[in-house]
């Protein structure tokens, strides 16, 4: 893509932006016009029709579109026993428990027999750690093969799903960093796995969480961890990434997005008006760096596009800085004489798959799986993909038996078809 068509884009997001925010107030017109110049960059790296259609088709149907699609399907809707830890600063972090199903001899369901060959799980939990601006939930189609199979913990972070707002960031404006979502990390195991073996499980900002417990916690990780997943994430050197930009793109967005996400967290309540009033224009960003396939089901789509909707602007500004101080290439080698699985999607714009064999570099036993065709969601994009690596990690780890698959299990095509297949 050319850099004259970024600009064009840039140009036709912004305009877009400050139009539907026409007739209201002064204040809310110059909160949706920082949204406006944040969203023209970030869409730089967007079809030029994909705008045009945003701002062509009837806003009306678009509304009542997203309603039903809402509707449609079950995506999120998975709870378990709920409880709630709490971080070194006070911060409530909720998390669900799933617990294993008791040995029902005879009459266990075919469908664990099949996807795990057994009828009673190992003493194993496994810990999901969710990614920036998601919750829990991202884990829909693993939690649904899991469910009753093995002991699952699925967890908010702070300021994320059902967890507190940040303490520390609320009360004393201590900037958010990665180490603390580590110690968050370590309050939710203590709570809701006291004792026991663990497998941790990170996508994203998940992965980095994992990677500051063992930077912090080496001992945890040596005495009851058995094994890890790294799913789209990175030990470092998010400040390079170009979000599939052009070289004048990224340099814009390095240069003043974090100022223009500051102050749009500043006016928090305004912005949050103005982000509604152009949700076509987020919904066409968030596609573009959630996913990489066109047959993607339109309402798994529109459930990733709720979770981040669902995400204020003003979490949004506490975490960003976060990520270009990360750097945890140390910290990996805690990993090194465990199971591993790295996976990535080939076509992932925030968290590049080199940045995932970078990692599986420095763990050179660690199972690296590349996804064709595969973005940033890569665990809802494709995931009988990501939910059969899944398992063959919990065999490795002693989890489940050998021969254990979930294939078949989980597609969101539009067209019913297995992903990546």
């Amino acid at each position: 893509m050319s850099e004259s068509s970024a600009e064009t884009v840039a140009d036709i997001v912004a305009s877009a932006a400050s139009a539907s925010a026409a007739g209201a107030a002064g204040s809310w017109r110059r909160a949706t016009g920082l949204a406006g110049a944040a969203l023209g960059v970030l869409a730089a790296g967007a079809a030029v029709g994909v705008a045009v259609e945003r701002m062509t088709v009837g806003r009306e149907v678009r509304r009542k579109a997203r309603l039903a699609l809402d509707a449609a399907g079950p995506y999120g809707t998975l709870r378990g026993t709920p409880g709630t830890a709490y971080a070194d600063d006070g911060t409530e972090l909720y998390y669900e428990v799933d617990e294993a199903e008791p040995d029902q001899g005879p009459d266990v369901s075919p469908r664990r027999r099949r996807l795990f060959g057994r009828k009673a799980p190992a003493p194993v939990t496994v810990v999901f750690c969710h990614g920036y601006c998601l919750s829990q939930d991202s884990w829909h189609f693993q939690r649904a093969a899991l469910r009753g199979v093995v002991r699952s913990v699925y967890w908010d972070q702070r300021s994320h799903g059902r967890s507190g707002r940040g303490v520390a960031q609320t009360r004393d404006r201590v900037p958010v960093t990665i180490d603390q979502l580590g110690r968050d990390l370590k309050a939710v195991l203590d709570a809701a796995v006291p004792d026991g073996p663990v497998v941790l499980v990170g996508h994203s900002m998940g992965g980095m969480t994992v990677m500051a417990l063992a930077a912090q916690y080496p001992e945890l990780i040596r005495d009851r961890v058995v094994a890890t997943a790294f799913v789209g994430s990175s030990s470092g050197r998010l400040g390079e990434v170009n979000f599939g930009l052009p070289v004048a793109g990224v340099n814009a967005v390095r240069r003043i997005l974090p100022g223009v996400l500051r102050a749009l967290g500043r006016q928090a309540e305004l912005v949050e008006k103005g982000r509604r009033a152009t949700a076509d224009l987020f919904a066409g960003i968030i596609k573009r760096y959630s996913f990489a396939g066109r047959e993607v089901d339109p309402a798994v789509e529109r459930f990733a596009e709720r979770m981040i909707e669902s995400t204020p602007i003003d979490v949004v500004a506490e975490f960003y800085p976060a990520f270009t101080d990360h750097d945890k290439t140390e910290a990996l080698a805690r990993f090194r004489d465990l199971p591993v699985l790295v996976l990535a999607g080939v076509r992932d714009l925030v968290t590049p798959s080199e940045h995932s064999e970078a990692i599986a570099g420095l763990l050179p036993d660690a199972e690296l799986v590349l996804v064709p065709d595969a973005g940033h969601l890569v665990m809802l994009e494709h995931p009988e993909v990501v939910t059969d690596r899944l398992a063959d990690l919990l065999t490795r780890a002693g989890a489940v038996p050998a021969g254990a698959t979930v294939s078949g299990y989980g597609t969101t095509s539009s067209t019913g078809s297995a992903p990546g297949r």
